[in-house]
């Protein structure tokens, strides 16, 4: 996929997430009027759930297993904590959007809608929404395009965009990993003994006892493992950690090579770089518009992450 096709994808993916036609409120609850979730005290319905499901699945009828619904609405939650977590640090941190704008913004929405000849009322049936959670969207992405117009300067821009030059070119490389799980939770001598077992699987292969492939299989603790530890095709940015993928993309790297131990959230990896396809130079001055609004993807995850750090949770959801 070109660099710029990637930037598209992950701006859109982030505006949903951030701006969707969803979100946290106090809309009807399900469960005896329990919520699906608590974040500082604040709602998420099993109805907001609901239709972050249903905009996640899109349009598709295709009935789905029952355990890859209840990892999809996790999914959804998880979204919707995100823009909650958002909405909140903007409430104290940006200054407050003026009532005219964002009833002219619902004006133009609703002049969009009237050349499908349709109201707003449908557009808000469709999406699962009331007219409290329009409004606190469109308070949320104008608050965000105020608080982030002067976070980034052209000189940390520039950087930004050479850091990651290669995502940028559209570059992707393929690899093969082990992965040694480290719980959640775990001790310093949790971490510790993963990395031993590691590093001594690492050994046996470079002593030739076995290959990478066939250790993946007996040993990692990834989905990949059965595939002999192979993920496939990957850009620099938005698909593995980054000390993953920093170490991935390493330029001092050959084919073949093996990378690591690196650490991650999910613990331990060996990773063998088994391929790598160039992409086409990238000219800053023309994509510098993709640039920022990547970067300014980057700083909203960035914030969403660190309020969940010191954020209040509590999750009711089956």
């Amino acid at each position: 996929m070109r660099a710029r096709t990637w930037a598209v994808a992950v701006l859109a993916s982030a505006a949903a997430l951030a701006f969707g036609a969803f979100g946290g409120g106090a809309s009807g609850q399900a469960n005896g009027g329990r919520p699906a979730a608590l974040v500082n005290g604040q709602p998420i319905s099993f109805a907001d759930v609901e239709a972050a499901v249903k905009a996640l699945n899109g349009a598709s009828a295709v009935p789905t297993p029952e355990v890859r619904q209840r990892e999809t609405r996790r999914e959804a939650l998880a979204m919707l904590m995100d823009n909650l977590l958002l909405q909140q640090f903007l409430r104290k941190n940006a200054a407050p959007v003026d009532a005219k704008e964002i009833a002219r913004h619902i004006a133009d929405l609703e002049t969009a809608l009237a050349k499908d000849n349709k109201k707003l009322a449908d557009y808000l049936a469709e999406n699962g929404m009331t007219n409290g959670q329009l409004h606190d969207q469109i308070t949320t992405a104008l608050q965000w395009r105020d608080y982030s117009k002067d976070r980034v300067t052209d000189a940390e821009l520039l950087q930004y965009y050479k850091y990651n030059k290669d995502f940028f070119d559209g570059v992707q490389a393929r690899a093969s990993h082990i992965l040694i799980r480290v719980p959640l939770k775990g001790s310093e001598g949790d971490v510790q003994a993963a990395r031993a077992r590691l590093q001594a699987i690492r050994q046996d292969i470079e002593a030739g006892k076995m290959t990478f492939a066939d250790a993946a299989k007996k040993y990692s603790q990834c989905p990949s493992a059965p595939e002999g530890g192979d993920v496939g095709y990957f850009p620099r940015k938005f698909v593995w950690d980054e000390e993953f993928a920093k170490a991935a993309f390493d330029p001092q790297l050959k084919v073949g090579d093996l990378i690591g131990l690196v650490r991650t959230e999910q613990g331990w990896h060996l990773i063998k770089l088994t391929d790598r396809k160039a992409g086409t130079p990238s000219d800053y001055n023309k994509i510098k518009n993709d640039v920022r609004e990547l970067y300014l993807t980057e700083l909203r995850m960035r914030i969403v992450a660190d309020q969940r750090k010191q954020a209040r949770i509590e999750v009711f959801l089956p």
